[in-house]
């Protein structure tokens, strides 16, 4: 089946409820084309993991995430065997002598039927291709980095009781970053790239009305605007989508129509975007007036 167009990619996954610029539907199309993974990296809250799963609604697959932190091993992300379950086992087969039935044993031991899929070994052996998120891979050491790299170059792990086991079909593979700290040159020459910025005024509109049906147009370009220069402010937080769309969904809810509606309530519910008490005192009473009297 041939690989979806840009334009129909962009398409999809707005029916998803994610708007997508030009260049991302591009970076899409290339990862199913090439079968390549795709980082993207930018901010934390510009819809970066939002990505995976509206390709995972898209091609209607299965999504498997890994989230990544410090101290993550290939244990927690591959396999692992349920070391309860074999102590039953064995206590329940106590004075059962003899050397072979020791070897047979062990060998029932370390078999499928113990064996615990962790998200990676799971994305490989899934029959109909996946999406596999590995979300904040900057949040990973540098370790788990570099084993990361060697399975998404072959698709398969080794297990030294079962073998090698090979991807029944290859997945999809979103990796995201927020840029905590620099990436291997090596895993971004296997990847894909695409930076996600803030939207831009008009896509954040479609992305307000695509996710929340009764916003209008007006009060979704407002939102929209104030967003963008409420960015600009020398915030230690920045909003993202996810605040937007929150505080989109508040006004929607207390029935405001405009902005210039009734400024003193919208300044309270500013609890919606502003998540830290040092963006509270940046934006104060009289500066977030003045942002809404520049786009009311």
């Amino acid at each position: 089946m041939p690989p979806l167009s840009r334009e129909k990619i962009a398409e999809r996954l707005a029916a998803t409820g994610y708007i997508a610029d030009p260049e991302l539907a591009t970076a899409l199309l290339l990862m199913e084309m090439l079968e390549r993974p795709l980082l993207i990296e930018g901010a934390a809250g510009v819809g970066k993991t939002a990505v995976a799963y509206a390709l995972a609604a898209l091609h209607e697959a299965r999504l498997i995430r890994l989230q990544c932190y410090e101290g993550l091993d290939q244990a927690s992300a591959l396999y692992e065997w349920n070391y309860r379950r074999q102590l039953l086992a064995i206590k329940a087969r106590e004075g059962e002598g003899g050397a072979r039935r020791a070897e047979d044993i062990e060998d029932a031991l370390f078999s499928e039927h113990y064996l615990l899929e962790r998200p990676l070994l799971a994305a490989i052996r899934e029959e109909r291709k996946p999406v596999l998120l590995i979300d904040e891979i900057d949040r990973a050491d540098e370790e788990f980095e570099a084993f990361l790299l060697e399975l998404l170059s072959d698709f398969q792990v080794s297990i030294p009781e079962l073998g090698t086991i090979r991807a029944r079909s290859i997945p999809r593979v979103v990796l995201t970053s927020n840029a905590t700290r620099e990436l291997s040159d090596a895993l971004r020459r296997r990847c894909l790239y695409h930076y996600l910025d803030y939207p831009e005024i008009d896509r954040e509109v479609a992305i307000l009305r695509a996710r929340l049906p009764g916003l209008g147009i007006d009060l979704a370009g407002q939102v929209a605007r104030l967003l963008a220069a409420i960015r600009k402010e020398q915030l230690r937080k920045i909003p993202g989508v996810a605040e937007s769309l929150d505080w989109a969904a508040a006004l929607l809810g207390l029935g405001v129509g405009g902005l210039a509606d009734a400024p003193e309530v919208l300044y309270e519910t500013l609890v919606c975007v502003l998540k830290t008490h040092e963006d509270r005192a940046q934006i104060d009473r009289a500066t977030f007036l003045r942002l809404v009297a520049k786009v009311a």
